[in-house]
């Protein structure tokens, strides 16, 4: 109760009650489903209050057991099929006044409530002015029926103290063995009317004032009541008039027949708020389309805004309850129904209370988490001492409703209460993430990838994907405008797009977009500012810079082969062949350096848009798929190295690769480039240990390339191992200053090298050179990497600049 008040105090509230209220809390998923629930509890509660004067009206009415005819008022015959009658009838009488809409309900609910009041009045007076009485009693058996005597004693101490014990017997209407469970089932059912008020919230004028007083003085009315009544029939009936005996409280009236009335205008009432209650529900829920055409029905009203449909098919379902037959039957469900739907009211308003969010300002300050909690633990804790199978029942049928609106419901814009508690924790997390406790063997890749337009870069961005290992995933994306120049930011209509495309491509991605002079200024921005806290990236992936033609490779991404209408996310078209570039070929290698310059890894990958995954992976599983991985830097042969930085940077990332789930069939060929006269073999055990050692499994295959190396000596003319140039140090940053003495005769034979290498890897991996110190050969430098690469099919060069491997524990 606490927590209906807090939410319904914290906006403005429509038709539905508690639904409306964990769904606007909760999300869609969780609001569909409890409403459902909530459906059913209020159907269900309505069938076994109708159920409930049946049973009133056949003991006052009914022809007694073994008897063929009725004598007096006793005139109504009594079976399954004649109470289910009656129940139909007094049902159809509900159907009416609901129908009429919720002014008249209003009215009836009114005069109900002074009857009862008169009626609880007398009951009181006469548990004061009635005298001592035998009451006998006529109880059913298999041989007609048997009398047995109740006493109503007064107030005596004796009595009370008799009736203090539980002592649980038969339920002589259904012949079951009661216990503790099974009589809150049945005595809960009479406080579910609480929540009478909040499901006529579409149709209160203020719900905000009106549900917060009105239920929490129905909760304490009802509270002194009962146990006003429960003492004062403890203290003057003895055990057997109260086990044996449901309507009692007629045989001791000091005017019978009112208690009757009242007992027919408790009944009534309570099965008319459950029915419209059941019915504003499930109007909510079909003006919400969470089931689509399913509930499309429920959604018409009448000229006043009655929903009349909607309560049709209330009544409906309700006439469907009144088949099981009898009141105590359907009492546990309901009850379980109820204590669910209590359970997920405290649970939207302890989830509002944890997120923190500034706008959870609810008037009603009464509450805390403790309350919340407490209230969940005992709807749960009560729920499956009534009944475990029942509760396990509907627990799975609640986690089946959530799944299927998640997959199926349309999305909201109600606001999701996970978004706000998972930002909540992320924040907690993130200021924990301590980058001074960084260590090696806990490194993973973060990547920023850099994306001119989408269209020419699906599968790229899909590549990059696999290659995150579990790491952060930016897609970056440079506007070249003057923010000076515009009214507005042009950034904020494009991030949806962005979004959709993360979706659709199924990648776990964040986007970061900036504006900028220029590309590298805006690379240079977001590798600065990219990222939060510890996570930041600290990889940088461009594509190859070269004169091909642009190709839209969005339209043949499986993502968009089933709905080509989604290929339209904004994105404008690819630039024509003859059209410039955004950039020239220093500034992009000028990204590069300064991507090595503030120590971030750099991967530049070549035609990955031929890079068709699921048909290399769908291939025969003989041979299986490979990876091809260069780590010497083909650039430089008088420096082939296997275990600097770089080298083992770039058999992580392969090794990366071949862990992600989609690339665990292909195998990693590791190529050992070896001169003649160098001990070939020895090195290549070295290799095997030092893969040994990292735990990576690869296939070394030794590669002869005297002739690839004697064309570089003839070029430089210098014999090998004369004087080579100064190799970089781990750890410094200096330039290579040999770009100039590679020829490009050499590099196409170091081109064909790596080509001539069968069977055709899915992907190579070769080792990027730093760029040149002098600005001035950057041309130069690419014009050799792209020379190194053509042809060469789905290729990364890769350059690292930090320690990733480790062989400690």
């Amino acid at each position: 109760v606490l927590s209906v008040c807090a939410i319904a105090t914290n906006g403005a509230l429509d038709a539905g009650g508690a639904y409306y209220m964990i769904s606007r809390a909760l999300g869609p998923e969780f609001g569909g489903s409890i409403g459902i629930m909530f459906f059913l509890a209020n159907v269900c509660g309505s069938a076994l209050y109708v159920l409930g004067l049946v049973e009133a009206v056949v003991d006052s009415f009914g022809i007694p057991p073994g008897q063929e005819a009725g004598t007096g008022v006793h005139v109504l015959p009594q079976s399954y099929w004649y109470e289910l009658l009656y129940g139909t009838v007094l049902l159809a009488l509900c159907l009416l006044v609901c129908l009429v809409g919720a002014s008249i309900y209003a009215k009836a609910t009114f005069l109900i409530f002074l009857i009862v009041a008169v009626v609880l009045g007398t009951i009181l007076v006469s548990f004061f002015a009635t005298r001592p009485l035998k009451v006998p009693i006529r109880l059913p058996n298999s041989n007609g029926t048997e009398t047995d005597n109740g006493f109503f004693t007064g107030f005596s101490l004796s009595t009370l103290r008799d009736n203090l014990g539980g002592e649980y017997g038969v339920d002589y209407t259904t012949g079951q063995m009661m216990s503790f469970s099974s009589v809150f089932a049945v005595m809960f059912n009479g406080c579910t009317g609480i929540m009478a008020g909040s499901n006529m919230s579409g149709d209160l004028k203020r719900p905000s004032y009106s549900i917060p007083r009105g239920t929490i003085s129905a909760v304490l009315f009802t509270y002194l009541v009962y146990n006003l009544l429960a003492f004062l029939m403890c203290a003057t009936c003895n055990r057997i008039l109260l086990q044996k005996d449901y309507g009692f409280l007629r045989d001791i009236s000091i005017f019978p027949p009112l208690v009757t009335v009242g007992i027919y205008a408790a009944t009534l009432s309570a099965a008319m708020s459950n029915l419209i209650g059941a019915s504003r529900i499930l109007y909510a829920l079909a003006r919400d389309d969470l089931f689509g055409r399913a509930l499309a029905l429920a959604k018409k009203t009448s000229a006043s805004g009655n929903p009349v449909m909607a309560v049709i098919l209330s009544w409906l379902v309700v006439q469907v309850v009144l088949f099981s037959g009898k009141l105590n039957t359907i009492a546990s469900v309901v009850t379980i129904f109820f204590l669910l739907v209590y359970a997920t009211v405290n649970l939207a308003c302890l989830a509002l209370e944890w997120a923190s969010a500034p706008n959870f300002r609810p008037t009603f300050r009464y509450f805390t988490w403790h309350t919340c909690l407490l209230g969940i633990a005992g709807c749960c804790v009560m729920m499956f001492l009534i009944s475990p199978v029942s509760a396990s029942a509907s627990l799975g049928f609640l986690l089946l409703l959530l799944l299927a609106l998640h997959y199926l419901s349309p999305s909201s814009t109600w606001g999701y209460i996970s978004q706000a508690l998972i930002f909540h924790q992320v924040r907690k997390y993130l200021l924990m993430l301590d980058v001074r406790k960084d260590h090696v063997k806990f490194w993973r890749p973060q990547m920023l990838l850099m994306v001119q337009n989408p269209r020419g870069s699906a599968r790229l961005i899909d590549f990059v994907n696999d290659l995150k290992k579990s790491g952060l995933y930016v897609l970056g994306h440079v506007e070249l405008q003057d923010l000076d120049m515009l009214p507005s930011d042009p950034l904020q209509p494009q991030q949806d797009s962005w979004l959709s495309l993360v979706d659709k491509l199924n990648v776990k991605a964040f986007v970061s977009l900036t504006l900028a002079p220029s590309v590298r200024h805006g690379v240079r921005q977001l590798l600065f500012t990219s990222g939060l806290g510890g996570m930041r990236p600290n990889t940088l992936v461009l594509g190859f810079y070269d004169d091909e033609a642009p190709q839209d490779g969005l339209a043949r991404h499986p993502a968009f082969t089933s709905a080509r209408e989604d290929v339209h996310l904004g994105f404008p078209p690819l630039r024509a062949p003859t059209t410039p570039k955004l950039l020239s070929a220093r500034e992009y290698v000028g990204i590069v350096a300064d991507a090595l310059k503030m120590l971030r890894n750099v991967l530049l990958a070549r035609q990955l848009e031929s890079l068709d995954k699921a048909w290399e992976l769908r291939r025969a599983a003989s041979p299986p798929p490979t990876i091809h991985v260069w780590p010497v830097n083909l650039l430089r042969p008088d420096s082939a190295r296997y275990a600097d930085t770089c080298s083992l940077f770039l058999l992580q990332m392969a090794c990366v690769l071949n862990m992600a789930r989609a690339w665990r069939r292909a195998r990693l060929r590791l190529f050992l480039c070896v001169e003649a006269g160098t001990m070939p073999h020895a090195q290549e055990e070295k290799l095997r240990q030092l893969l040994k050692d990292l735990r990576i499994q690869a296939q070394i295959q030794l590669v002869p390339w005297d002739a690839i190396t004697r064309l570089h000596w003839q070029t430089c003319q210098g014999p090998p191992g004369g004087p080579a140039e100064e190799e970089e140090e781990e750890g410094i940053v200096n330039f290579p200053t040999n770009t100039t003495q590679v020829s490009d005769e050499y590099v196409c034979a170091a081109n064909k090298l790596v080509l001539e290498q069968s069977p055709a890897p899915a992907v190579r991996f070769l080792y990027l050179p730093r760029p040149p110190a002098d600005t001035s050969l950057y041309p130069l430098y690419l014009h050799q990497l792209e020379l190194l690469t053509r042809g060469l099919g789905p290729t990364v060069l890769v350059h690292g600049v930090s320690a990733v491997t480790s062989t400690q524990l």
